[in-house]
């Protein structure tokens, strides 16, 4: 290979070697004092939204009640799109269930970038869930997690039936049962209203689950930095009751 090859390929190398190295110091910045993810130090997209835990769960219950009593505010998601394009700093994080009938960003009164919401049908929180709500407060500062159960919920009533019938569901669904089965085994022994129970207990399991998470979440909560909260959907009104204040 003549010279001029061999440099040129030089030039080639070289930025892509230089590139893998600073991708890995930026990978091992977000690691610090074995506990989490560091921040950038810069200004927020949305100043509004650095709040305390309380001063967040107070925000999401006063959009709650805007949106019960039909006052949604008008939010500006044009001019917002900008601020936003360079990084997010959402005031809440939610884990909610996939109902189609269940949308966090409507049912607090929300605009874009405010709220980091993961959905899974049964609001369970696996190892995935975890991992999304651990970079919700270690990266992006989330002060507080809402788990968001609600009433009829067809995960946690098939969880239910497959309990009783000793059937497990086709296809991966079992897997959703596996989540939820402690909570609904709990709530038959209880009797009653079964399903209502069982679905107030899965909220209140991942309430305990995501504060014990270590070595991120649980560690947030120790330091007063973060609360986890639980609360229930009201399909026929839109309220949210919380049952589980962290």
């Amino acid at each position: 290979m003549c010279d001029k090859c061999t440099e040129s390929l030089k030039d080639k190398i070289v930025p892509s070697r230089r590139s893998a190295m600073l991708f890995a110091a930026s990978a091992l910045g977000l690691v610090i004092g074995g506990a989490g993810f560091a921040k950038e130090t810069k200004t927020p997209p949305k100043p509004q939204n650095v709040l305390s835990p309380d001063g967040a769960l107070k925000r999401l219950m006063e959009g709650n009640a805007r949106y019960v009593d039909g006052v949604s505010r008008r939010h500006d998601f044009r001019h917002e799109r900008e601020a936003l394009v360079g990084g997010q700093n959402p005031f809440a994080a939610v884990l909610s269930c996939a109902d189609s009938r269940i949308a966090p960003e409507y049912a607090f009164d929300t605009g874009r970038g405010d709220l980091f919401v993961c959905r899974v049908a049964g609001n369970f929180a696996g190892d995935e869930t975890v991992a999304s709500l651990e970079y919700a407060v270690a990266v992006l500062g989330a002060p507080l997690i809402l788990v968001l159960g609600h009433d009829s919920c067809g995960a946690v009533d098939a969880t239910l039936k497959a309990l009783k019938d000793g059937k497990q569901p086709p296809g991966h669904i079992p897997s959703l049962v596996d989540a939820i089965a402690p909570a609904a085994k709990a709530a038959m022994q209880q009797g009653g209203e079964v399903l209502d129970k069982a679905i107030r207990q899965n909220v209140i399991d991942n309430v305990a689950k995501l504060k014990s998470a270590a070595p991120i979440l649980n560690a947030a909560v120790e330091q007063g930095k973060l609360k986890v909260v639980g609360g229930i959907y009201r399909l026929t009104t839109g309220t949210v009751d919380l049952i589980a204040r962290g």
